[in-house]
């Protein structure tokens, strides 16, 4: 693809190919690394995978046995399979370019203790839809909707795995009816923030497949500091 560039992770010399025309990863794939927790071993499906950031820091940051990626648009798809090439990674990192309502039946069902998802945002139709098709896609309900992601989630999680997504605070009503909608049940809820004092604008949420009800609301996520630099780390420890 035209305009790509490597960048350095700064994490176990790992790096990504991304794209100076909008295919780069954001705070929010960070944030969501670094929110998600995983038993020893566990085997996990990363949704909606873009060009493969959070399958690349979930890896370096925990103990996993298997990641498997999916992305629907082939061009940003082949960006993440050669991020793997890149870091050595394909063997234990494996992407796929496939539609996330198709997962139940390519990974078939009860497969992974535990899904991660940076989903589109906009509801289709809402918002001003980007006119390069791809991001617009990376960005808005188009081809999958919140329902198709849990739903999709539901179907590949084992009994009592948990499923981790970034969203828009103003959509929690959404994200909690919808988890409940497919039995998973919220479990821990963190809200972002940009600075301290700030509106949230960003929500973190685990759920649990036929977990019982009961939530945790965790200290808020603050992004930047009052000079306004950037606190959230992608180094462990950080």
């Amino acid at each position: 693809m035209t305009g790509e560039k490597i960048e350095d992770l700064g994490i176990k010399n790992y790096k990504i190919i991304q794209t100076k025309d909008g295919f780069c990863f954001g705070s929010d794939a960070v944030l969501l690394a670094r929110f998600a927790s995983f038993k020893k071993n566990a085997r996990v499906l990363d949704m909606c995978t873009g060009t493969g950031i959070i399958p690349v820091l979930i890896w370096a940051m925990n103990e996993l046995s298997m990641v498997d990626a999916m992305e629907l648009v082939p061009e940003v798809a082949d960006m993440a399979a050669r991020t793997m090439e890149l870091n050595k990674l394909s063997d234990v990192i494996r992407v796929k370019n496939a539609d996330i309502k198709d997962a139940a039946e390519i990974y078939g069902k009860r497969s992974f203790d535990a899904v991660t998802v940076n989903p589109p945002y906009m509801p289709a139709g809402g918002g001003l839809v980007n006119p390069k098709d791809k991001l617009a896609a990376a960005r808005h309900e188009i081809y999958c909707t919140l329902d198709d992601v849990v739903r999709s989630a539901a179907e590949v999680l084992k009994p009592q795995g948990k499923l981790f997504m970034v969203h828009r605070a103003d959509r929690l009503c959404d994200v909690i009816t919808t988890f409940r909608k497919y039995k998973i049940e919220p479990k821990r809820l963190s809200m972002v923030q940009a600075r301290a004092h700030s509106a949230p604008n960003l929500i973190l949420i685990e759920g649990a497949l036929y977990g019982r009800a009961q939530l945790k609301i965790t200290e808020p996520v603050t992004m930047y500091d009052d000079e306004g630099n950037y606190i959230q780390s992608i180094k462990e420890g950080v």
